[in-house]
């Protein structure tokens, strides 16, 4: 007898499946995610006429903990943001903005392990030539990589078995389909559907999966919420494209931590590792301007020192605009609202303007200072000293509590010149302070003694 087939609404974010329309999703409350798709199937019945034999069930001590020898990638940026590179049985999700180079990686990660391992590099989105093609501009070439064009998961499932390659990429996810689902490519269940395929064909042969996906117009991942949680770690490019770096985040990792970065530079033979981002955010850092602070974070374990750029001036709304790039929107209005309130300074009728250089996004609270400083240097028009450096997270109190790291941060700058460091009282006693004779440390308790710096500049306004 057929199965016959019956419409279902899906809430795109949660995968929540709903009997009719509803402008909200009653389960993650996300307005306008609901869509219509076509399915098949028995429904509990016949799932219950279907089930097997009994699941096994083995003692905790006797599960082998050994997670494999990992794979190393090529490219010690990408081992680092996978947490030492790929584990076998691993299924990994690649996103980003289109043209920011998600392809162009893999294809080069593809031939790095292909020197000594047999690759698979499934497309759905390119002919072979197009693949061939961008394999010339990269120069790329092996007979180990080998090339595929197709969209039916099932099929590409039954080549993954024939064929045993040592790692598998699949570009992209969105273009995949499978037989028996009507829906259309890209929807919330082929997407679902698919992915869980290539999920048990990696848990079951052992091989890495690389899947590539796509974002919406809001920046997330395009697809069901739940896609996220399927697989073992999720990877985010991002940067603009009209620049030439790159950074490679990990927002998940069941391998590995996701505080790790990799920084890329897109060149015309591919994408080339930058092994100091630090000296490469500061690039063309001016000098003798007031608005400006360095601040030293810490991604992982690398320390990265980044530009803070804040601008003040006259506002001409009724609300002064507050606009912020690469640092947090509510962060900004708060650390205003500290100046206001314990530093007298007055920002009711004026816009602010927070940036941080080079495209990098900061979510650490140790930029609270340095962003702090940058708006009141901007504001009473004094530049801090050109080799200053600040990092410490700012109370609502006023107060500067310490930070993680104290001394990795120190050494970083200290490394790249920078001989000023002005950070909370609590860090002072963390670093060893005759590993870097020629520093001068500002250790500073609150707000108050920080904004000393501008020698009383802050009643200017």
């Amino acid at each position: 007898m057929a199965i016959k087939s019956k419409t279902i609404f899906v809430c795109t974010q949660c995968g929540c499946q709903l009997p009719k329309w509803q402008g909200r999703c009653p389960d993650c409350g996300e307005w306008n995610s609901i869509v219509q798709e076509e399915t098949t199937g028995g429904g509990p019945a016949a799932a219950r006429k279907s089930a097997g034999p009994a699941v096994q069930a083995y003692p905790l001590s006797s599960v082998d903990a050994n997670e494999g020898q990992r794979q190393s990638t090529g490219i010690g940026e990408f081992d680092r943001v996978l947490g030492g590179g790929i584990v076998p049985g691993s299924v990994v999700l690649l996103c980003g903005d289109p043209g920011i180079g998600k392809s162009t990686i893999l294809l080069q990660v593809c031939s790095n392990v292909s020197q000594t391992k047999k690759v698979l590099y499934v497309s759905g989105e390119e002919s072979l030539r197009q693949i061939k093609l961008r394999a010339n501009r990269l120069d790329i070439s092996g007979e180990e990589l080998l090339l595929s064009s197709a969209t039916d998961a099932l099929k590409i499932v039954e080549s993954i078995k024939a064929l045993q390659p040592d790692l598998v990429v699949i570009d992209s996810i969105q273009t995949m389909d499978l037989e028996g689902v009507s829906s259309s490519p890209g929807s919330v269940t082929q997407v679902r559907e698919c992915t869980q395929q290539f999920i048990a064909a990696a848990k079951g042969q052992g091989i890495p999966v690389f899947l590539v996906g796509h974002v919406n117009k809001d920046g997330g991942i395009a697809g069901p919420k739940v896609l996220e949680h399927m697989v073992d770690t999720v990877l985010y490019f991002e940067g603009d494209r009209n620049l030439s770096y790159r950074i490679l985040r990990a927002i998940k990792n069941r391998y590995g931590s996701t505080n790790e970065i990799g920084v890329f530079e897109m060149e015309s033979n591919g994408l080339a590792e930058v092994d100091n981002p630090s000296r490469m955010l500061l690039e063309g850092r001016p000098q003798g301007v007031s608005g400006t602070c360095i601040v030293s974070l810490m991604e992982g374990t690398r320390p990265i020192l980044a530009e803070v750029q804040a601008l003040v001036a006259k506002s001409a709304l009724n609300a002064p605009r507050r606009v912020t790039t690469g640092f947090d929107f509510n962060r900004t209005t708060l650390l205003i609202a500290v100046l206001e309130k314990r530093a007298g300074l007055r920002f009711g009728t004026l816009d602010a303007y927070v940036n941080v250089a080079g495209g990098l996004r900061v979510d650490e609270p140790a930029a609270d200072l340095a962003v702090a400083l940058a708006l009141v240097s901007n504001l009473v028009d004094k530049p801090l000293p050109a080799d200053a450096v600040a990092f410490g997270e700012l109370g609502l109190t006023g107060e500067i509590r310490g930070v993680s790291q104290p001394q990795q941060r120190v050494s970083e700058a200290y490394r790249l010149g920078l001989r000023t460091f002005i950070l909370p009282s609590q860090c002072l006693h963390a670093i060893k302070q005759e590993d870097f004779p020629e520093a001068q440390f500002v250790p500073v308790h609150n707000l108050s003694q920080a904004l000393r710096l501008f020698r009383g500049g802050e009643n200017n306004s």
